[in-house]
């Protein structure tokens, strides 16, 4: 797998970024702002993550997600230390990226990458997208922020 920084003119992957972000207003809302990488096997866009500067020398992932029929290979782990990576290479010291309560996969994967919890966004997702979104059978509320020191 290879991880290209997509340039301004490049077109942007909305079908891999509407995977872990239903709304492509809010994506919009924070893609110009940041960096986005692409995940390649081959000539085939696998995954992509959204690295998006913060204050006090910290970088957020805002997007990050692996097409269905790639995920459960460990694409995923490799993005987000390619993050990791690239994210202390441009100069942060914190790496931020969140989830919802009911993303439980993400949730032990981001933990397992030695991300730990700092804070949870109450009503995040009934506050900013129109219509409820459900995973694993429970409904997405609450946007559960974690951090990692790079």
């Amino acid at each position: 797998m290879t991880i290209k920084l997509l340039g301004t003119g490049d077109e942007l992957p909305y079908d891999l970024l509407l995977l872990a972000d239903p709304s492509r207003e809010i994506i919009d809302s924070y893609i110009r702002d940041s960096r986005v990488y692409v995940a390649l096997i081959g000539d085939v866009r696998v995954g992509v993550y959204v690295l998006t500067p913060l204050e006090d020398k910290k970088a957020e992932v805002k997007n990050i997600a692996i097409h269905e029929s790639w995920q459960g290979r460990g694409l995923g782990k490799q993005l987000l230390t390619d993050a990791a990576i690239k994210a202390r290479d441009l100069g942060f010291r914190t790496l931020v990226i969140g989830t919802g309560n009911s993303s439980v996969a993400q949730l032990y994967l981001y933990q397992r990458s030695g991300f730990e919890i700092t804070a949870i966004r109450k009503d995040f997702f009934i506050q900013h997208y129109p219509e409820p979104i459900y995973e694993n059978g429970i409904q997405c509320k609450h946007m559960i922020m974690l951090e990692k020191t790079l």
